[in-house]
């Protein structure tokens, strides 16, 4: 379910998942179909992992991110989560053909 609030997003971002719904920041956004595609594949994480595991591990691996990287930016952009959506996000039919924790694959990936 899609929700619009300015106030739920953060500044400097235009969505945000907290199952079961996406919060972006505008109307217009609704029509946004990679940044939905993004939104969607968090969604299809955070079932996987029985939602509030989810927001832990999230946490976590962005806390060691900030740790090995001294960049807000860059920690939040190599988060496993971040990496698979951002990856993905321009691959309408990735969720057809996801594998079950997708985002593992991307722990060990490159730096952004």
């Amino acid at each position: 379910m899609i929700l619009i609030s300015k106030y739920l997003v953060p500044n400097g971002y235009t969505g945000l998942t907290i199952f079961p719904f996406v919060f972006l920041k505008s109307k217009h956004l609704e029509k946004h179909t990679v940044l939905i595609n993004h939104e969607s594949i968090h969604l299809k994480q955070q079932s996987e992992m029985l939602v509030i595991p989810f927001y832990l591990v999230y946490a976590i691996e962005f806390l060691i991110r900030l740790f090995q990287y001294k960049n807000w930016d860059l920690a939040y952009k190599n988060i496993s989560f971040e990496r698979e959506a951002y990856a993905n996000e321009f691959n309408l039919d990735y969720l057809k053909h996801r594998p079950f924790w997708g985002f593992l694959k991307y722990i060990r990936d490159h730096d952004v």
